[in-house]
């Protein structure tokens, strides 16, 4: 259970077996990326839960029946680079998915998110919009994303990460109280330098082998 109206903590058996195994530091590059994949499928296994569906007309081997599909096509926006790690699992699960994508860097003096790169589907009205990123801490970049897509035009989205501090839950909050945002984890602080507490690292650094 959480204080924030807009947060919902993912605390699923799997889910929360798939993050230990994160967080581990003992965790190599190759198996941290397994394991994220399996971990991004399985939160949106739980967050498509109550998706709208459309009765459709489906031929069997034997005869024609109704069946049902999701309503609205799924889009991803993962956050550059790290959101990148979580479209593999998700895409395993939502193949049919499309994928837009959205560069965002923090100015290391000004602490501030500056885009270098957005490129959607042009018809995000049309769809449900997960923003995907493995950490949600300052909130700074991901309020910033979430503006970059509603001025697209998308109508429903969502916000997902692994972890999420209570810092970057409250500005998303404040900024964007429209927006569920859905963890697998909220997290104890920020430390003075803006990693997340306990965390599990730099995600980006701990997908790519770049630490």
């Amino acid at each position: 259970m959480t204080s924030f109206k807009n947060l919902t903590v993912l605390d699923h058996p799997l889910i929360q077996q798939k993050l230990f195994y994160l967080r581990d530091y003992r965790t190599n590059n190759y198996n941290f990326r397994t394991i994220l994949n399996e971990l991004a499928g399985l939160m949106v296994y739980e967050i498509t839960r109550d998706f709208p569906l459309a009765e459709r007309e489906v031929t069997t081997p034997l005869e024609k029946t109704t069946g049902y599909v999701l309503a609205r096509p799924i889009t991803l926006v993962p956050i550059l680079r790290a959101g990148l790690g979580m479209c593999d699992g998700i895409m395993n699960l939502v193949p049919q998915a499309r994928v837009g994508h959205l560069g965002l860097y923090r100015d290391k003096k000004t602490l501030q998110p500056v885009e270098y790169y957005r490129k959607f589907p042009s018809d995000l009205e049309n769809s449900d919009v997960l923003v995907i990123d493995p950490m949600l801490a300052t909130g700074g970049s991901a309020a910033a994303a979430l503006d970059f897509v509603k001025q697209a035009g998308a109508r429903w989205i969502a916000f997902v990460c692994l972890v999420a501090a209570p810092e970057g839950v409250r500005v998303l909050e404040e900024r964007h109280p429209d927006i569920p945002v859905y963890t697998a984890a909220l997290d104890r602080e920020l430390n003075e330098h803006k990693y997340i507490l306990p965390g599990l690292g730099d995600a980006g650094d701990r997908i790519y082998g770049t630490e």
